[in-house]
């Protein structure tokens, strides 16, 4: 089942709570991996999707990954303490455009910690838009090595989401060793079995998508 493979995001900033409660019911029925949500709906989507197939995910240092590598521990921290099923991180590719490779890794590494510290699997968004591929290849290498459990092509906040040639350079440099999820422009079924197809683990796409990829699984 396509649903299983879904972050179904409700990350909008300009959602009302009565925007963000209908489109995690949205993913609930469709019987979603996750709702992927902002870190104020935690306790909201917690609640309701109790007892359900659907857990809770969140984005920390979402959507531009500036947050500082205090502020990405201490904020790991907190989502860990409210019982997030997963953490989604956005590294910080100001500095892996910058070649500030050990600044990168120490921030991943401190979120990591603190994520499998609690039994919680932590993704890295790379933004993929903004990175070379030389950048992207680097990235997951430092992401394989500190034992995050995803690389994540983007946050659907940028110039772009997934394309093929970003996953398959992610793919290529994961080697087994880490999950690939592609994000960012999954609007149909063809596109998500596409990146399923290449062998990505997870597909992150916009609430308002879930049910076309659904609704466009070939019924068995």
């Amino acid at each position: 089942m396509i649903s299983r493979y879904l972050d179904h995001a409700v990350l909008k900033p300009e959602m009302t709570e009565a925007e963000v409660i209908a489109a995690i019911q949205n993913g609930i029925d469709n019987k979603v991996k996750t709702v992927c949500v902002r870190p104020c709906d935690i306790e909201l989507a917690k609640g309701m999707c109790k007892g359900t197939e659907t857990e809770v995910i969140c984005v920390l240092d979402f959507p531009h990954g500036t947050g500082g590598a205090d502020a990405k521990e201490a904020l790991a921290k907190i989502y860990a303490a409210q019982g997030v099923a997963e953490i989604d991180m956005v590294m910080n590719y100001g500095y892996a455009r910058s070649g500030k490779w050990d600044a990168v890794e120490d921030e991943i590494s401190r979120v990591v910690a603190v994520g499998h510290g609690a039994g919680i699997p932590v993704k890295v968004i790379l933004e993929t838009s903004e990175l070379s591929a030389q950048e992207i290849t680097q990235a997951t290498e430092i992401c394989a090595k500190v034992g995050a459990d995803f690389v994540k092509t983007s946050t659907g906040f940028s110039k772009h989401g997934a394309t093929v040639d970003a996953v398959r350079t992610m793919l290529d440099a994961a080697d087994g060793r880490i999950s690939v999820k592609a994000s960012g422009g999954v609007r149909d079924y063809e596109t998500a079995k596409m990146y399923v197809d290449m062998g990505v683990a997870r597909i992150g796409n916009g609430s308002g998508s879930t049910d076309a990829i659904v609704a466009g699984e070939p019924k068995a």
